[in-house]
């Protein structure tokens, strides 16, 4: 059943990767009237996410914020199938680095050193790491998670690796970055607001909830001594996004326990204080409850 959903799947994908982009996005509206309007896709997540974060909203504010998500989760969905199709020059067009992070990269290149990346499910991740690939001389390591349709995972797999990016499965994260430390500098992203269960992760406050946070970043940076660098995807307007970095740690062996952790956090939570609706609100980022000591 699985093979048959994605073969069936396969033309529309392919369809959708080669519209222009004015088409494109008449596409990503029809899909937000699906989604918001018909389906009600995870509305009341949605909903109940934003008012736990946003405690000073009116219900007004909120249900304009939450249209505003949904119409660009739509279009976050649809760029990702682009880069099936793009071409290098249109993806760079609409997906650039800063000058300056691009020199603060190079000259960690320069110094041989690793790097970590620290990143949200906030802008265009996707767009994010072709854009990187394309322009940087680190090579490109994303942590991802499999997904259980091995058709599904190996399709996106090859479609994240077209431009040069390379992928490590999570539970491979320590045995494959040990085994790249002693070849060309190399770059490792992590996306650190995932959900992981309570009892191994760090806690804090984040966007006004008690959040359990991945302690592999700190973990790893630690124990290797790679550069902690956090990467924010802003979106300028539709359609195009711009990557910054900023060093957050350049002798992570120095910190104190959780300050990688919390920093890094604390850089999330204001980039979507700044864009409020790029950040994926339908995570059910908040399942897990703090419990009670």
């Amino acid at each position: 059943m699985r093979a048959i959903v994605f073969y069936l799947s396969l033309p529309l994908i392919y369809f959708i990767s080669i519209l222009p982009f004015p088409l494109l996005y008449a596409f990503c509206d029809f899909i937000f009237f699906l989604l918001y309007h018909v389906m009600g896709y995870r509305k009341k997540v949605v909903w109940e996410n934003m008012k736990n974060a946003f405690p000073e909203k009116s219900d007004e504010e909120i249900h304009k914020l939450r249209k505003k998500y949904y119409r660009y989760l739509c279009d976050l969905f649809i760029e990702s199938f682009k880069t099936l199709s793009i071409r290098r020059k249109v993806m760079l067009k609409h997906c650039s680095i800063k000058k300056s992070a691009g020199e603060m990269l190079d000259q960690l290149y320069a110094e041989n050193r690793n790097v970590i990346l620290v990143m949200g499910h906030f802008g265009n991740w996707e767009w994010a790491g072709n854009a990187f690939s394309l322009t940087r001389k680190h090579q490109l390591y994303v942590i991802y998670h499999p997904m259980k349709n091995k058709y599904f995972d190996k399709f996106f797999m090859n479609m994240r690796m077209r431009f040069g990016t390379k992928l490590i499965a999570m539970n491979n994260t320590m045995r494959d970055m040990l085994a790249l430390r002693d070849g060309p500098p190399s770059a490792t992203a992590f996306i650190t607001d995932q959900s992981p269960q309570p009892d191994r992760a760090y806690w804090t406050s984040f966007m006004n909830q008690d959040t359990p946070v991945f302690l592999g970043t700190e973990k790893f940076a630690k124990k290797l001594n790679y550069p902690v660098v956090y990467v924010s995807v802003q979106r300028k307007k539709r359609g195009y996004y711009e990557i910054d970095c900023e060093l957050l740690f350049k002798e992570p062996k120095n910190t104190s326990e959780f300050e990688i952790t919390e920093r890094h956090t604390r850089r999330l939570e204001e980039d979507i204080h700044k864009i409020e609706f790029t950040w994926l609100w339908s995570h059910r980022r908040w399942k897990h409850k703090k419990r009670l000591q």
